[in-house]
């Protein structure tokens, strides 16, 4: 095996590749907030688990609302979705209805007091098991007590398909959105070429 050298790059926060995901809660008026965020990730398999982390050094209205109310949810926009959930990144809560703005709608979750946005495909509505602040972003893992999940992007197991979702997928390194590629491998077997008997 040949090991080519390596080259230090600019000190960051590494979250490429990684799902862009739409964070939404209600405020203390009950009215829908959201926020695009790349700093995602599922912490625990029991209770399943996800943990976002949000800025918390910049208007942030949907940290607020999240910490608030105590829950969320998290849906996964499909790419021909990106134009939308760039904006509702990119602008702040407290300025702008965001969600209106780009022309979706919400409904109440059906296990906690968070909204669904109903154009997205996939959400998954978490109840806040804990918060950290780490850093410029505090960290909040929820625990997850429900799935919704479009007809339109289910297998004929029931099992929600990633090609049928078609979810973007950030670069934070050149501040692209992406999607995803075709099936390289089966997890868990792919690897069994290595097992000693």
């Amino acid at each position: 095996m040949i090991c080519s050298m390596k080259k230090s790059l600019k000190l960051r926060a590494v979250v490429s590749p990684t799902p862009a995901i739409i964070a939404a809660a209600y405020d203390e008026n009950g009215k829908a907030d959201a926020c695009t965020l790349a700093f995602y990730t599922p912490s625990s398999h029991k209770p399943p688990c996800l943990t976002i982390a949000i800025n918390s050094t910049a208007k942030r209205k949907t940290l607020k609302s999240i910490l608030g109310s105590g829950a969320f949810t998290v849906g996964y926009p499909s790419i021909e979705q990106a134009a939308e959930a760039d904006w509702i990144g990119m602008a702040s809560g407290y300025d702008h209805d965001k969600i209106a703005e780009v022309g979706w709608t919400t409904a109440k979750a059906e296990k906690v007091n968070a909204p669904v946005i109903s154009e997205l495909k996939l959400t998954v509505e978490c109840k806040v098991v804990n918060t950290v602040d780490i850093g410029s972003h505090t960290q909040i893992t929820g625990e997850v007590v429900n799935i919704q999940a479009d007809e339109s992007i289910l297998d004929e197991n029931g099992k929600y398909s990633l090609e049928k979702l078609n979810p973007i997928i950030y670069d934070e390194e050149h501040w692209r959105y992406l999607s995803v590629g075709s099936k390289t491998a089966d997890a868990f077997k792919a690897g069994l070429v290595y097992k000693k008997n």
